[in-house]
């Protein structure tokens, strides 16, 4: 019963993380079509051009999510522990580098400068939303790092509780039933059991 309420809450943690996956690759398909359109419908990735690095940052973010999200998924239904390690690696790496950037941008006052410059464009526009609506920002983010923290947890508690266990066949339930059958009468068709030996015996002396 345990077991099957942390499976559920972890698919519903971890559902949480694949939505915020799709809602950056869709967002990170929306500023591909934009700079194309900027480049005149240019191959993406052209060499006449510079790389948007953020573009291909973001949508890198969103796919990986979205593995980790298949991951858990996996983790979580099946129980196994190679699954589970492996997806506590990848949520346990994921909230270090949202850390270490995290503490780069309100630690370091030249935090600009780390990152290189984007051509498109995007990455300022970013900035400057998430500056006129920090409050709103940063309550989505503490949301975000949670849902990753919780999923981590429950996924530990999981491994702790172990998976299932299932029976293959009847033959383990064999020896319990064992016990009673060595108590009975040895059958023998031509002349019956013990007992109806003596009930024969019984009704023959009455006469």
């Amino acid at each position: 019963m345990v077991r099957s309420c942390i499976q559920s809450l972890l698919k519903l943690v971890n559902s949480i993380i694949g939505m915020v996956g799709i809602a950056m690759i869709l967002y990170a398909l929306w500023m591909i079509r934009v700079w194309q359109r900027r480049m005149d419908g240019s191959p993406f990735g052209s060499p006449d051009f510079p790389t948007p690095w953020f573009i291909y940052t973001f949508l890198g973010l969103g796919i990986t999510l979205s593995v980790i999200t298949c991951a858990g998924h996996i983790a979580a239904e099946t129980a196994n522990c190679f699954c589970l390690y492996l997806y506590m690696a990848f949520v346990f790496l994921l909230l270090m580098v949202e850390g270490a950037v995290t503490a780069d941008v309100f630690l370091n006052r030249d935090w600009k400068e780390d990152f290189p410059e984007d051509p498109s464009g995007e990455f300022s526009d970013f900035i400057n939303f998430v500056k006129l609506n920090f409050v709103f920002c940063k309550w989505i983010a503490l949301s975000i790092v949670f849902v990753q923290g919780l999923s981590f947890l429950l996924a530990v508690v999981l491994r702790v509780l172990g998976p299932h266990r299932y029976y293959d066949s009847d033959d383990e339930y064999a020896s319990d039933r064992h016990p009673l059958l060595q108590n009975s009468p040895p059958y023998d068709p031509r002349h019956g059991t013990r007992n109806d030996n003596w009930n024969f015996y019984k009704q023959f002396s009455h006469r």
